[in-house]
């Protein structure tokens, strides 16, 4: 951004705070305004998450920050600010009072957006002295990490907006019509209430509930939305062979929300309509496929927080995982799986950083075999890796199942040297090699030093096993 520009922010609160850091984190200058006295502290702390978070998401250098500032009163605030963003209490006496002290003292040019979950615009602009100055741009907590904005106002300054945002990496819908609620609450509130009658009716209790969501829809919703995952379960006949196979359940009394549309062919035609041009242009087994690549690519990245559908996952993992290997008088198998989808890059064969991830887990599985699991570790004892020599030696690909047979070179006091061979499964041919040094270290000093008791006793006894074989034939190459 060439030009620096100025945000202030109105109420620091959690919507606020979280306004101020996606702002600030795209380079723009930030000042807020909020008469509680902890109000500094708040808008620190939500900022402290939003830059150990936001950065993350981006695979390029990130903008500058810009500069924070706490305003001594709502007119120092807005003054020269460029967007003005409302994050005060949901009162609508409160609201205009706000909104008449903002426009007393800022530009006529200015952005001036409302947090507001359920107010119209017609409401927040009562009395305004520039009404079309005013409009709703509702976001969704945290405000620095999820995109979606929803902008309801008049058309020429919400074109305006949908620019600022573009820049700021937000997705900015224009709701065509004024309504309470806007869009999304409508869908959450009709959600939670039908939860709360769950929950009364004595059906389900709330970690039920969620579960029904994190595991189930909640997670096709993510990447689909609503219509594109119910075009997928009409089969090749698409939304409107849905409508017609689930439509008249609508009027059976499946919920407490009973007030529904009539299914008219004309409101059958204009949902297939707008689904097809949203999605006509694949076929019902391309979008499984890309459905099913985002799921996978969705609940993998679940497994390393352990979270939700992830800790799932690796509970199965651990289930199925074969044992450790116990003769250790030849090479042996530390690692078979299958190549998954977001370990693929733009070449259409596995990105090199994934060999890495391959080779650190087939290490992995022979400091278990040596005892430095994770008890060891908490200990306060460890292994890293401190060199790699990977060989790439032919393409592979999606869905391959390879396994990588792993043999010890060294395995002496602090150093533990290991060679890998990562196979094709299906025809046995080698794909990657990887010479690994191990040094054996204290976390408590980060230094180097001696493998204690069973630990020691394990390492030395396949060192000296694994001394007596040749080297392997592709080392030797």
């Amino acid at each position: 951004m060439s030009e620096i520009k100025t945000a202030a922010i109105i109420g620091g609160g959690v919507i606020g705070g979280g306004w101020a850091a996606r702002f600030l984190l795209n380079g723009w200058d930030v000042v807020v305004s909020d008469p509680d006295p902890e109000a500094e502290r708040k808008v620190g702390e939500v900022l402290a998450n939003a830059r150990r978070s936001l950065p993350a998401l981006s695979d390029v250098s990130v903008p500058k920050e810009g500069r924070l500032s706490f305003a001594a009163s709502l007119a120092e605030a807005v003054a020269d600010a460029d967007w003005i963003q409302e994050s005060a209490p949901e009162r609508l006496d409160i609201k205009h009072k706000v909104f008449a002290d903002i426009q007393s003292h800022c530009r006529a040019d200015a952005l001036i957006g409302s947090s507001t979950s359920g107010f119209k615009p017609s409401e927040l602009q009562q009395g305004a002295a520039r009404p079309e100055q005013i409009f709703v741009a509702h976001p969704f907590n945290p405000v620095y990490l999820l995109p979606v904005i929803e902008l309801v106002g008049v058309e020429a300054t919400l074109l305006r907006a949908r620019d600022v945002l573009d820049g700021i990496g937000m997705k900015p819908l224009i709701v065509r019509k004024e309504i309470d609620a806007h869009i999304a609450d409508r869908f959450l509130e009709a959600v939670w209430r039908e939860a709360l009658w769950l929950i009364k009716d004595g059906i389900a209790t709330t970690q039920e509930i969620d579960d029904v969501i994190r595991f189930g829809f909640g997670m096709r919703w993510a990447q689909m939305g609503l219509f594109e995952t119910y075009r997928i379960a009409g089969g090749e006949a698409g939304m409107r062979h849905f409508i017609a196979q689930f439509g008249p359940c609508l009027s059976w009394p499946w919920t407490k929300l009973m007030d529904v549309p009539e299914l008219t062919d004309e409101l059958t035609d204009m949902i297939a309509g707008q689904s097809d041009a949203q999605s006509g242009m694949h076929s019902i087994r391309e979008l499984e496929r890309i459905r099913d690549d985002n799921l996978v690519a969705m609940m993998r990245a679940l497994k390393g927080r352990n979270w939700g559908a992830g800790e799932l996952l690796n509970a199965q993992d651990a289930r199925i995982k074969p044992p450790l290997p116990t003769t250790i008088d030849q090479p042996f198998t530390t690692l078979s799986r299958v190549i998954p989808i977001d370990w693929m890059d733009y070449n259409g064969h596995m990105n090199e950083s994934r060999y890495g991830q391959v080779f650190s887990d087939a290490g992995d599985v022979v400091m278990q075999m040596v005892g430095a699991d994770p008890d060891y570790i908490a200990g306060g004892l460890s292994y890293f890796t401190v060199s790699n020599e990977i060989g790439y030696l032919s393409e592979t690909h999606l869905g391959d199942v390879i396994h990588v047979r792993t043999q010890v070179l060294e395995a002496r006091g602090k150093k533990l040297r290991l060679y890998h061979e990562m196979i094709r499964t299906g025809d046995d041919e080698l794909l990657a090699t990887c010479n690994q040094l191990l040094l054996h270290v204290s976390l408590e000093t980060r230094r180097t030093c001696e493998p204690e008791g069973e630990v020691l006793a394990k390492i030395t006894a396949l060192g000296e096993a694994q001394s007596k074989l040749p080297k392997p034939a592709s080392m030797r190459d």
